[in-house]
């Protein structure tokens, strides 16, 4: 799913840490080794279809490595402003 970061991230959970990840030696084997964790938030996103929605947000951060892999988990509400 194609979508547009519109906001910053908010409300920012912790999900899992290091070997709580399911996915930790593929994280490291592609990005580099780091504290790895799990994240959610919430943002503003415009998708390929030109609509707007508020949605929960989940990725994967290391320091010195950033967010990687953000993805849309779930779209919360639709919001009134206009694609542009």
């Amino acid at each position: 799913m194609w979508f547009e970061l519109l906001s910053p991230i908010t409300g920012i959970e912790t999900m899992a840490v290091a070997s709580s990840i399911r996915e930790i030696e593929r994280l490291r084997k592609r990005y580099g080794a780091g504290r790895w964790r799990k994240r959610k938030g919430f943002g503003r996103v415009r998708l390929a279809d030109g609509t707007i929605w508020e949605a929960e947000l989940h990725w994967y951060e290391a320091h010195g490595v950033g967010k990687r892999e953000i993805r849309v988990k779930h779209l919360r509400e639709q919001s009134n402003e206009q694609a542009r």
